[in-house]
């Protein structure tokens, strides 16, 4: 998602993005120990995969090593709910430029559908100048247009500051899941080296 599609690895075309649909509830224990025993430049990359603001990234990576996915998943909260106006402007600012294939590419639903996502998204860059963003996990593939469509229809009427406030709460579950994936059997970490260290 993400704006409204899921970010994994490589950094293609900007789209609506959000994280992806169901993933598994709990990381393994490899998982969650490869993040553990990562460098602390290492770990602050894996986790700008997660959420685009550094200092994000660097809270949670300095405060490893996290004895389980819980411990993990309350920090990723404690330091979303700490985001400075600042740190929501870089994570939106890289939501907008890191996106993948928006649901809108997946073959679900009608071109005129699509046609109006599209015009739906740029109205909500042009009134509050971010990327739109909203988590869509658990949504089935055949739900994710419909529920991108609302959201941005709903969303469209709020002043910026309650915007600011969905958009980082959006945030906030969509790094949830990303570091939920990124600890989850057998997943890979990111390409670290597309990122530049702080």
């Amino acid at each position: 998602m993400s704006r409204s599609s899921p970010r994994s690895s490589p950094r293609p075309r900007p789209g609506p993005r959000s994280s992806p649909g169901p993933g598994p509830r709990s990381g393994d224990a490899d998982g969650l120990d490869r993040l553990n025993r990562l460098t602390a430049d290492a770990a602050e990359a894996a986790l700008l995969s997660c959420c685009g603001s550094r200092r994000w990234a660097r809270l949670i990576a300095d405060h490893r090593p996290y004895p389980d996915l819980d411990a993990l998943l309350a920090a990723g909260d404690e330091a979303s709910y700490d985001l400075t106006p600042a740190d929501l402007a870089e994570a939106l600012a890289d939501e907008s430029m890191t996106g993948h294939p928006p649901p809108a590419e997946t073959g679900v639903g009608s071109l005129a559908a699509h046609t109006a996502l599209r015009a739906a998204h740029a109205a909500y860059e042009q009134r509050f100048g971010h990327a739109f963003v909203i988590c869509l996990d658990g949504l089935a593939p055949d739900e994710t247009l419909d529920r991108l469509l609302t959201g941005i229809r709903d969303r469209l009427g709020n002043e910026p500051e309650e915007e600011r406030a969905n958009a980082a709460e959006e945030l906030r579950r969509i790094a949830r899941g990303r570091l939920t994936r990124l600890t989850a059997p057998g997943a890979p970490m990111p390409d670290i080296s597309r990122f530049d260290p702080a």
